[in-house]
Parts: C-alpha cells; structure tokens; sequence
C-alpha cells in the first residue's frame, strides 16, 4: 500500500511541475511520518523515500532510535517546538521548519553545536490558531537574526488554511513566494532563503505551482497503512 501510495504522490507531482514547466526533482518530497510506526517508516526507506518529519520531541527521539541503522534519513522537525525541548532536539535533526520567534532563536543558539537549516515560518493568512511571523514584519525579523550564527535561514515556511479553495491557496503560496524573492534579494549571508517548506497532502498541487521546493506530505503517503 506504501509503494501504491507513494506511486500515486509522485505522479502528482510530477503531472504539477508539468503544468508549470518546472523539472519535477526541483520539488523535496518530505514524508509526515508522525502517525505512523518505525516499521511503516522503514517501508518508506526502502522506497528511497529519505526525508522524515515528525513534530512530538519523544516521539521523534523514539523513532530516530528505533531507526538509528539507517544512516541515510534526512530528519525534519515541523510545528511548534517549546523552547525547553530545544535541548533534546535541535542537534538531532537536519531541518527545522518552524522558526517564529527570537526566543526560539536565541535558545536554539544557545544549545546549538554546529549550524542548524532553519525554515522561517510565516503566517500569511494571519489565522489567530497559526503560529509564525507576520509578513509585516519578517524583514525586521530576519536582520534581527544577524545577531545568532548558529541559525541558517535556508527559506520560508508557510500553511493555507484547511479546507480553502485552490485559489486561495495559490494567493497565500504566492504570497509566500513574494516574500522569500524579497528576503533573497537582500543577500543576507546567515539567510540564503532560496527555499520554499509549503504544501500539504491537500494543497501540495498548488503549492508545486507557487514555487514550492519542499512539500510536506503525510496523510496520502501512508493512508491505509
């Protein structure tokens, strides 16, 4: 069912970049695989699918070590992570998809032993239930970073509201694209910011079709498994 799923997504995807004109490895598939076991993750590695994204701190450690053999997997922390678990998990990963704060950056530059990709999360839809910067404000946000050397801003990160139409989905995307042309222009060494984390299993068609370079797919990678 897996290797059915992941057929499936990948056509998706693939049919997306199309549409646009876009060569379909420009796009990162990210696997959510936090519903799921270590055991349907090894299935998912098996099919060379290497990047992982959970977002629970014990879970994750959990899984990373129930999986600690496969020495391939690309780990993703995504949503919220309390400053006091920073600890646990900023030097265990390889991406995290959810900076919002200069307090979370200021612990993770406090806990940090060597520099970490960070994906800075904006809340363009200005839903009060999302966490993330307010476009008004992510300049200022992003030359405040100047001051912590272990945060590397590889991109931004961003969600639709669930449920929306296609074209909304494609105006907040689009919007978040705007934004990350803004933020590279300004040749910020500590924020590269060529990278776009949007799209879900619901929305990752349009989202492929704003520019999105790291879609974060779980429900229709391991439905059924």
């Amino acid at each position: 069912m897996i290797a059915e799923n992941l057929r499936e997504v990948r056509q998706e995807i693939q049919e997306s970049c199309a549409l646009v004109g876009r060569d379909e490895k420009s796009v990162r598939l990210v696997a959510v695989t936090k519903t799921v076991s270590s055991q349907v993750m090894r299935q998912l590695t098996d099919l060379n699918v290497l990047d992982l994204a959970e977002n629970r701190t014990d879970v994750f450690l959990e899984k990373k070590q129930e999986l600690a053999d496969i020495d391939t997997i690309c780990w993703h922390f995504i949503g919220n992570l309390q400053r006091r678990k920073v600890k646990l998990v900023i030097n265990e990963i390889d991406y995290f998809h959810a900076l919002d704060s200069l307090s979370l950056a200021a612990e993770i530059q406090k806990r940090a032993e060597h520099v970490i990709k960070c994906f800075v999360e904006v809340n363009v839809s200005g839903e009060a239930s999302k966490h993330g910067v307010a476009p008004a404000e992510l300049l200022d946000f992003m030359l405040a970073l100047a001051a912590y050397d272990k945060i590397q801003v590889v991109g931004l990160m961003t969600m639709a509201p669930f449920g929306a139409t296609v074209s909304v989905q494609r105006d907040i995307f689009g919007r978040l694209r705007q934004l990350q042309q803004e933020i590279e222009a300004a040749n910020l060494a500590y924020a590269p910011c060529h990278e776009l984390s949007m799209g879900m299993s619901n929305d990752f068609q349009a989202a492929i079709y704003e520019g999105a370079t790291f879609i974060r797919v779980g429900t229709a990678l391991v439905k059924d498994a």
